[in-house]
């Protein structure tokens, strides 16, 4: 599977980058984003959220785990999924259940912190996004989107 690597992006450079992937993206799609902390997931999240339509503020759910929002491709609506495992230490059945409830075909659905879950996402692209200095990142991409990006 190829992948995509692109370096030297400053923070609108990011912004713009995550604009541009999420127009790349399909209902079903999983988006898992890592990287430490400050490097940037949740900025990318909003960014992408708000190229899908989402009008709500985006922020982080680590304290709830997952917010949902309205957004849409075209004329259609759909769910738009934030979900922040940072503090799960591990699923279990029960929570595993829970976070299903998110990755439905109908939806596309951003995970920050997914190592606990990678297990029970099919086919998820993986954005890894990790300080190059201070104030530029590097963007990996893999799996589906970075398929469709290549076309």
């Amino acid at each position: 599977m190829r992948g995509v690597n692109l370096e030297d992006l400053d923070e609108p450079s990011l912004e713009r980058l995550a604009a541009k992937l999420a127009r790349n993206l399909r209902p079903g799609d999983a988006v898992v984003l890592s990287g430490e902390v400050g490097a940037g997931k949740t900025t990318f999240v909003r960014s992408a959220a708000r190229s899908l339509g989402v009008r709500e503020r985006v922020t982080s759910p680590t304290y709830q785990i997952a917010r949902s929002y309205e957004g849409g491709i075209g004329e259609g609506r759909i769910p738009v999924n934030h979900l922040d495992l940072y503090r799960l230490d591990g699923l279990g059945a029960y929570d595993a259940l829970d976070i299903e409830e998110y990755l439905t075909p109908e939806a596309i659905t951003f995970i920050e912190w997914a190592d606990p879950a990678l297990e029970i996402i099919e086919e998820p692209t993986i954005i890894n996004i990790s300080h190059q200095t201070p104030s530029t990142r590097r963007v990996e991409i893999s799996g589906p989107l970075a398929e469709r990006i290549g076309e």
